[in-house]
């Protein structure tokens, strides 16, 4: 599939300029869904929720926070580095 002559010269028409490296490019808004689940708030709630109870399951933790389990799973193992060990949640350093 080739690009049009079209598009190219539009192209050229939007970058062209004394410098091109001022031209500043941006994304456009996208419609959907923001990706919010792993924000700090949210890291924070979990961090305390394990915290609080250490035998806490990744079920329950997203029950209340209201977010997906896949993204505790996230939260838990790849931002905050916890392991499960014997039925508990454990720092990766103490592992």
């Amino acid at each position: 599939m080739c690009i049009s002559d079209c598009a190219v010269h539009k192209w050229v028409r939007t970058f062209k300029g004394e410098d091109t490296r001022e031209t500043v490019l941006r994304d456009r808004k996208r419609s959907g869904r923001p990706v919010s689940a792993s924000d700090t708030a949210h890291r924070e709630k979990v961090d305390c929720m394990i915290r609080a109870n250490r035998r806490v399951k990744q079920k329950e933790i997203a029950d209340e926070i209201g977010i997906s389990k896949e993204r505790v799973h996230h939260i838990v193992t790849i931002l905050l580095g916890y392991r499960k060990v014997s039925t508990r949640w454990v720092p990766r350093q103490l592992t």
